[in-house]
């Protein structure tokens, strides 16, 4: 079979929609894999060993694995024969009586043959001992995620590491040479790591899927399939001696039978990538020959990034202990072809670590985000990157931003601050909580007409210190009024504050003389106008009164006429008639 590497998605990936610009994940990362993009981080597929420590770190959940769960169902679906290796760590993730179970849950899903990884894990034991002293110091290679951070990052150490595969691909093979060369082998773990792995196996040790105890959880929820349904019920192999115990610590030197001593200085167990790379920084220097058993994860595979999160790292390591210490293995001829188990690695250093700057272009960078000497670089890691130095050569590498550097960007906010504050058209200053006066800008000593000179002198030199006293003595938190300095020909809105964490009071002070002085004339015209007003109205109403008065004399004189005029008609058709100019003269 040959490698799928070229066609497989990478197996750690970031959600851009849930990355918030933290570098939590580039500060974790022990191998500094992260892209910075716009403030975003990508995973470099290049620099990556799947260990999975930026998914565990993440907060937001951005850093995800390659989910292959359809990948094994269509394995199962595709009609071959198909079987499961389950790694030891899985007794930690299960009680007692769902580990009983956990086989027929897996033969529910549709497995033909149903083994524990430690099936193979036990003659990576034998055949890790049988090659411990071919070299100066032993480097055991049960755990992918240390093969990959040795290969890619100490390429020099590589002659260091055992030719044995992994437990996993070591299973694969014996599963094989059992079933036939056309068996699909699955892989269900707590390691992302693996993923990566049996993407790159082929033959006999060929894993066609790698799922994480996480993506088994999803797959019964799915399948509707209930351990505590379910009869008890026993995988296919039963492994050898204490390869149960290789999630721990120890684990494969204790099934290897290693010496008796836990303290014996030939003999080392670590976990965690701080400690291992200072074991490896250190390696060649002691004299002995050394036997290394390394895990990558801190306190071993109980620890992996695709286990449940809500198990506690001790009891996971108790429940191994006991499970391991309840079914002792039994003893397991070797398999018939002993180059089942064997491996071979090599230097795989990406090719952006072999890029060289000049010490002229690092300084460039340096010098960029103000660290034009040694005393500028703070080392202060808060980029993600150990030293500015380190940050300045990711710059280079495309890997990392400058505006990443948190004291620059602070600088830089700084600098903005006083700026606007320098060229604000309104006057501030600023006090202490004993109102002297520590610090002004220009509108300020403009409106008031002072200097640098008052720096430390109480505001009352200049102006009423009543507003900045009600604030330091707790009666209002702010005051803001309008309030004319008849001294300075000012009227100003100014509003008082306090910072509290300084102990310093501010004061913003906004000139509206002018607009003051147009609001009096405003007024003016307002009363010039309703006075004038006032007056046409009263001119009118006493108009109106005597055109009344000469209206009212000039109808009555006409009623008097128009009774004449009857009267001298009715006088036509009577004896003794009135004459016109009775009529007219009559009163």
């Amino acid at each position: 079979m040959t490698s799928t590497k070229a066609t497989r998605s990478p197996v750690v990936f970031t959600n851009k929609a849930e990355c918030r610009d933290c570098y939590r994940c580039l500060r974790h990362c022990p191998v500094k894999a992260i892209r910075m993009d716009n403030g975003q981080a990508s995973v470099d597929p290049e620099r990556c060993i799947a260990c999975g420590t930026c998914i565990r770190e993440c907060p937001q959940g951005a850093k995800q694995f390659r989910n292959d769960l359809e990948q094994a169902v269509r394995l199962l679906n595709a009609g071959n024969r198909v079987a499961v290796s389950i790694a030891p760590s899985f007794a930690s993730f299960y009680s007692d009586w769902e580990r009983r179970r956990l086989p027929s849950a897996l033969r529910r899903l549709g497995f033909a043959h149903v083994a524990e990884t430690a099936t193979g894990a036990y003659h990576v034991a034998e055949e890790s001992l049988r090659q411990r002293h071919k070299s100066i110091d032993s480097i055991c290679t049960a755990c992918p995620a240390v093969v990959g951070f040795i290969e890619k990052y100490a390429p020099e150490i590589v002659p260091n590491l055992l030719p044995v595969a992994s437990p996993m691909l070591a299973h694969a093979a014996i599963i094989r040479e059992k079933l036939g060369p056309e068996t699909r082998v699955v892989f269900i773990g707590p390691c992302i790591a693996k993923k990566s792995e049996a993407d790159n196996s082929e033959g006999s040790q060929k894993i066609d899927c790698a799922l994480t105890f996480s993506e088994l959880e999803e797959w019964l929820t799915r399948e509707g399939i209930q351990l505590d349904r379910l009869e008890d019920s026993s995988f296919d192999d039963e492994p050898g001696g204490e390869a149960r115990l290789f999630p721990l610590p120890g684990g494969l030197t204790r099934t290897a039978k290693i010496g008796s001593d836990s303290l014996a200085a030939d003999i080392i167990a670590v976990s965690g990538i701080v400690e291992i790379r200072k074991l490896l920084e250190g390696l060649g220097k002691s004299g002995t020959r050394l036997f290394i058993e390394p895990l990558f994860c801190a306190q071993g595979c109980v620890n992996g990034p695709g286990a449940p999160k809500s198990r506690n790292l001790f009891d996971s390591r108790h429940q191994v202990l006991s499970y391991a210490g309840a079914h002792p293995g039994t003893a397991v001829a070797a398999p018939a072809t002993p180059d089942l188990i064997a491996a071979h690695y090599k230097s795989a250093t990406p090719e952006g670590l072999q890029q060289e700057f000049s010490e002229e272009e690092i300084q460039k960078v340096l010098g960029a985000t103000g660290k034009n000497s040694k005393a500028d670089e703070l080392n202060c890691g808060a980029c993600g990157y150990d030293s500015c130095r380190e940050k300045a050569i990711a710059v280079l590498r495309g890997l990392a931003e400058t505006e990443m550097c948190i004291p620059y960007m602070r600088r830089l906010a700084e600098q903005r601050t006083d700026r606007i504050i320098e060229t604000s058209p309104n006057g501030i200053v600023m006090l202490d909580n004993r109102l002297n006066i520590i610090n002004m800008n220009p509108a300020f000593r403009k409106m008031f007409l002072c200097s640098e000179a008052v720096i430390g002198r109480h505001i009352s030199y200049l102006i009423d210190p009543e507003p900045f006293e009600t604030v330091v003595t707790g009666r209002r938190s702010l005051v803001e009024e309008t309030i004319k300095h008849q001294r300075y020909n000012l009227v100003a809105h100014q509003i008082i504050y306090q910072l509290e964490s300084e102990k310093q009071l501010v004061g913003i002070f906004v000139n509206i003389t002018s607009s003051r002085h147009s609001m009096e004339e405003l007024t003016k015209l307002r009363h010039s106008t309703v006075q004038q007003a006032r007056e046409m109205l009263e001119h009118q109403v006493k108009m109106a009164q005597e055109l009344a008065r000469y209206l009212g004399e000039s109808t009555a004189r006409g009623e008097t006429i128009i009774e004449n005029l009857v009267k001298l008609t009715e006088s036509d058709e009577k004896p003794g008639r009135i004459t016109e100019w009775d009529i007219f003269t009559s009163k």
